[in-house]
């Protein structure tokens, strides 16, 4: 199973991009660590990490504490070693979400139609409110992950965009 995983980390003078390696890695707090490492002081840091153009997840530190995850599909963990290091231990529903995960009306141009808050084949773990206070709600993260034809790197783009970091990580992907 191939993997990309891209650090971005906000400090003082905004964002940088770092890819980080997770070879070895024997568990999540090691992962952690190895976000950490990418800039002690950073306020805020991310780590995307894509698998196979199938599977997206999101870790999330403040100040280097408190570690946060998301993870798209909960499939990912019985599917590799790194998917269950990363999203095994997660409870299957996944936080953030106001009330409940009632179809919700969902705007499409002049009407409004009812559709499923995630994708009934997608199982979200984890955390989906960690970046609602960069501008990415909970709502828009899981309708990002389950749109039809977003592959996991489209969904890195989007997010990195509102951010603010896209130019960052598209310049390791080209590496």
């Amino acid at each position: 199973m191939s993997y990309f995983a891209a650090a971005v980390v906000r400090d003082d003078s905004g964002w940088t991009a770092a890819e980080v390696s997770l070879r070895g890695a024997t568990d999540i707090d090691e992962v952690a660590d190895r976000l950490r490492d990418v800039d002690l002081e950073a306020d805020v840091s991310l780590l995307f990490v894509e698998a196979d153009d199938a599977y997206l997840v999101i870790l999330r530190l403040d100040e280097g504490e408190d570690l946060r995850v998301f993870g798209s599909d909960s499939a990912y963990a019985e599917e590799s070693q790194l998917g269950s290091l990363l999203v095994g231990d997660l409870k299957t529903s996944v936080t953030g979400l106001d009330g409940d995960d009632e179809p919700r009306p969902v705007s499409t141009g002049d009407e409004e139609s009812e559709q499923p808050v995630v994708d009934p084949e997608a199982d979200p773990v984890g955390d989906a409110d960690l970046l609602a206070n960069l501008g990415i709600s909970a709502q828009k993260l899981l309708t990002l992950c389950t749109h039809e034809g977003m592959m996991p790197a489209d969904v890195t783009s989007e997010i990195c965009q509102v951010l603010g970091c896209a130019d960052e990580v598209e310049e390791l992907r080209e590496v």
